[in-house]
């Protein structure tokens, strides 16, 4: 699970998810003129408001950053998790809205309600909490503010000249291991070098780049999806932002990248790339 694929919208779900739990704890109902020794339940003691409002919206939460965190989420019934837990926040704002509406149905046996009981405090904020939480789930893939990164990927100290190993850092092969192209690091001429996955051993000659194309390291602004070199459609491996990953070849405006499992596929989407 990687949280730096999180976006600015799940932040918000997230933070309207921990509104709504706070919530479930103050008043269900209000009554005017009750006594200050009457002890009103809060939204746990309503089966319909836990059940339709509270749970609902924080496995709706849930699901969403599962979905947005696991580099391959399981689908069910042909869905994906996301698209679960959007329409789970989005059935909490309406049974809210509902709850909101009929507050009197929490507390039908009450005696001396006079007008009837109002909306609680818990109430009225477990309604703003859910509306949040459905806005933001549902705009996310809509608006290009909500889509970037929540945490964002840390910047390399400088750049790095072809056949040099950036820095350590978070993402990087250790300093342990061979630059591209077999050559050993400074400092370490006896001892022996751990190639990166895919790249030849020492001694054996390095495939030469096409054209001008020299390899480099580069980490992704957002998730994006790496599909495989034959043209298949479906996506081979998710490169997360927060990780450095080699581009080894260019083709037009696309880069064929190497994961640090080995695995080679084609980025696309070059937009907004950092090169190391």
């Amino acid at each position: 699970m990687n949280i730096r694929s999180l976006t600015r919208g799940d932040g918000v779900v997230i933070g309207a998810a921990v509104l709504l739990f706070i919530a479930s704890f103050l008043d269900l109902y209000s009554v005017d003129g009750a006594p200050d020794s009457l002890d009103l339940p809060n939204l746990w003691g309503s089966g319909p408001v836990l059940l339709g409002v509270v749970l609902a919206g924080i496995i709706g939460t849930v699901l969403i950053v599962l979905a947005r965190a696991l580099p391959q989420p399981p689908k069910v019934a042909g869905l994906d998790l996301g698209q679960f837990g959007i329409a789970f926040t989005v059935f909490a704002a309406w049974s809210a809205l509902g709850n909101v509406f009929d507050v009197a149905g929490g507390a039908d046996n009450f005696e001396g309600a006079g007008d009837g009981p109002d909306a609680g405090t818990g109430l009225i904020l477990a309604l703003v909490a859910t509306l949040v939480m459905a806005a933001a789930a549902v705009a996310t893939p809509l608006v290009p503010a909500l889509k970037g990164s929540l945490v964002p990927a840390p910047r390399p100290a400088a750049p790095q000249p072809y056949g040099a190993q950036p820095p350590g850092g978070y993402g990087y092969p250790g300093a342990q291991q061979a630059a591209f192209g077999g050559q050993p690091q400074p400092g370490q001429p006896g001892q022996p070098q751990q190639p990166f996955p895919g790249q030849p051993q020492q001694g054996q000659p390095a495939p030469a780049p096409a054209g001008d194309f020299s390899p480099f390291w580069f980490a992704v602004p957002v998730p994006r999806p790496l599909f495989p070199e034959d043209g298949s459609p479906t996506p081979i491996a998710e490169l997360a932002p927060g990780t450095w990953y080699l581009a080894v070849e260019q083709r037009g405006q696309a880069l064929v990248a190497q994961t640090q499992d080995g695995r080679r596929g084609v980025l696309q989407d070059t937009s907004g790339i950092q090169r190391g």
